[in-house]
């Protein structure tokens, strides 16, 4: 038996319940769940955007126009975002790793699944259970995130994941199209799907186990209460929005991009359309650059410098020069992942307890942006070309400054309970800060 002094010692030494562990930006753990998280934006996001450089392909192979094409994508992004919303809540149960894992593997081969599709409807069917499937991964991996990672390296941990994002759907997209054209576009979907369970199983062997989540069974009602706290947060709400619109010009642009190619004066074959994503590898550097630029000039600075740059880009497609059309597409990309990596690593800062409740929200809000105004973008192009397109996106695009120029600096917190309200937030500047700490 240990004598007094000894376990005294040892329960002094012991980490508190109500101290979290956090992982060390310098440490070993540290580089292995940002490349474990890297994998998941890889994986998830690549199967999610694999249809969008084959959209100009469908309505001859199946029949269709641009906006039932965009189907293919919206369904995907549609049944997504509800289940988003689920998985957010079914996480407090089993757990954030296994979540995760289990979402990854079975997207993969739905998308193994998808590529033997034998007619249109039932194409649609395997991309809305593959969206389905997806709906453990992006919340989920926010909630870890904001965690188990110490705060003066959560905006950093949080680029690199939506870094990973940006790489996986420029090489689902860019891949597609280049093995589309020299093969076809189902053993392009069959390799993609082979290549995310390798992801998924990477993601196994190297996210750290989660040591600041603690399961826990909640009633429908708890859900339900902790879902209407975080949408009467005005900072929360303010940020589901800007997620909202984000994504709204982001999808649109890209999804309508590929039929204005395809066609006058351009007239560029898919090989050459899917070169367009390659602007992808701007996001990578520009997501890390988001977590930066919030640390260090605050997250109104910061959204308003990313919807005036997507504000420029839209504008700048609207000559017919190519150049200048990818430049302006390049200019959204950049402020797209600004400003999605700034808004997502506010969602956590913002949100109190329940964080995978809150991130769910914002990816629920963030998809049904992606979804509603990638599908219906499909009708201003069928009316009025890219001019009604570039409307659409523009006022999208002003929305959200908008909103951003409602951000104030700081928000400085009320003497009472930390219930995860906008006065809970001492500075929009800190990525986690002590306020919001569980």
């Amino acid at each position: 038996m240990p004598k007094p002094a000894k376990l005294e010692a040892a329960i002094q030494a012991a980490p508190s319940e109500s101290e979290p562990t956090w992982i060390r930006g310098d440490s070993a753990s540290f580089r292995r769940a940002s490349r474990a998280l890297f994998l998941a934006g890889f994986a998830s996001f690549s199967l999610i955007y694999c249809v969008q450089p084959l959209l100009p392909e469908f309505p001859e192979d199946f029949g269709v126009n641009a906006a039932t094409a965009s189907l293919a994508l919206s369904l995907t992004t549609g049944a997504l975002a509800f289940a988003i919303l689920l998985s957010g809540a079914f996480a407090q149960v089993v757990g954030r790793k296994t979540l995760m894992f289990t979402s990854m593997m079975l997207a993969a081969v739905c998308n193994l699944v998808a590529a033997s599709a034998g007619g249109w409807g039932w194409l649609l069917a395997a991309r809305a259970v593959e969206g389905l499937a997806l709906g453990g991964v992006p919340a989920v991996a926010m909630a870890y995130l904001a965690e188990e990672i110490e705060p003066s390296s959560l905006g950093r941990a949080m680029g690199l994941y939506v870094g990973g994002t940006a790489f996986g759907a420029m090489v689902g997209r860019v891949g597609m199209g280049l093995m589309s054209a020299f093969t076809s576009w189902q053993m392009a979907m069959y390799a993609l799907g082979a290549a995310c369970v390798a992801a998924a199983i990477g993601f196994l062997l190297l996210l750290p186990p989660s040591r600041n989540f603690r399961p826990q069974s909640m009633p429908l009602g708890r859900h339900l209460h902790l879902w209407r706290q975080h949408l009467s947060n005005p900072v929360l709400l303010r940020l589901y929005l800007i997620g909202t619109m984000l994504t709204s010009v982001f999808t649109t642009v890209f999804n309508y991009s590929t039929f204005r190619l395809a066609g006058a004066p351009y007239h560029l074959g898919p090989t050459a359309i899917s070169m367009i994503f390659l602007t992808y590898a701007l996001g990578i550097v520009s997501s890390s650059s988001g977590g930066k630029m919030v640390d260090r000039f605050g997250r109104r600075a910061t959204l308003i410098v990313t919807f005036t740059t997507i504000l420029a880009g839209v504008l700048v497609t609207l000559t017919s020069s190519l150049i200048l059309t990818i430049l302006g597409i390049s200019l959204i990309t950049i402020g797209f992942f600004i400003g999605h990596s700034a808004a997502s690593s506010g969602v956590g800062a913002s949100s109190g307890s329940a964080k995978s409740h809150a991130s769910a929200l914002y990816l629920l809000f963030y998809y049904i942006g992606a979804s509603f105004t990638g599908w219906a973008g499909g009708w201003f192009w069928i009316h009025g070309g890219w001019v009604a397109v570039a409307g659409l996106t523009s006022a999208c695009a002003t929305i959200g400054l908008l909103v951003a120029l409602t951000f104030t600096r700081t928000n400085k917190p009320k003497a009472g309970k930390g219930n995860g309200s906008a006065t809970d937030i001492k500075s929009d500047r800190l990525p986690f800060p002590p306020a919001c700490r569980y």
